[in-house]
């Protein structure tokens, strides 16, 4: 009888640590997924630029420096490599900064605005703009949901054992909270 009480405990124990293992590659995935979300949309924005832009110029006689840099951001942030997270959200901001001010000069030329064109690439940076917002919520949900699973007992004795460590969350800089300074000196 003893040892049907030991093999259960065993069992048991093995299960449990099973369950967690498990329980942090599900977390690290739906991370990794998440992350691969973000990038979706940030290749999907990258996209839409270049339609902007010359739609953009088509109407403005505009300032060429602010496209000249929307462009380079999107050419920057292709270049990065996919597992540098950081330097991918970095470069992201500064293009998200920069499209701001983009739109907001935009507001200048009536024509460019009425354009059925214009109008369509806005609503869909936009829509695009607010779905990394969300990935990048979601990114930051499940990494907190992993970072508590591996900071806590005894689950945390499971990921040190197979190597499971916190991931960083993604930061917005300040400066990206700033309001875009747009001047119409002619």
């Amino acid at each position: 009888m003893a040892l049907i009480i030991v093999i259960l405990v065993i069992v048991v124990i093995i299960g449990i640590y099973i369950a967690m293992y498990n329980g942090l590659v599900q977390l690290r995935v739906h991370a990794q997924e998440s992350w691969s979300q973000i990038d979706v949309q940030l290749q999907r924005r990258n996209d839409l630029i270049p339609n902007l832009v010359s739609t953009v110029k088509g109407y403005s006689k505009y300032e060429a420096s602010t496209l000249e840099k929307v462009t380079q951001l999107r050419t920057a942030l292709n270049n990065v490599p996919d597992d540098d997270h950081a330097k991918k959200m970095e470069v992201s901001n500064e293009l998200t900064g920069t499209l701001r001010t983009l739109f907001a000069v935009s507001e200048n030329y009536p024509d460019l605005k009425a354009s059925t064109e214009y109008q369509q690439l806005m609503e869909e940076l936009s829509n695009t703009e607010n779905k990394i917002a969300y990935s990048r919520q979601l990114y930051n949900s499940t990494v907190a949901a992993l970072d508590a699973k591996i900071q806590t007992f005894p689950s945390n004795i499971v990921a040190k054992i197979h190597h499971i460590t916190a991931m960083d969350y993604l930061q917005v800089p300040e400066n990206a909270k700033d309001v875009p300074h747009v001047s119409f000196d002619d």
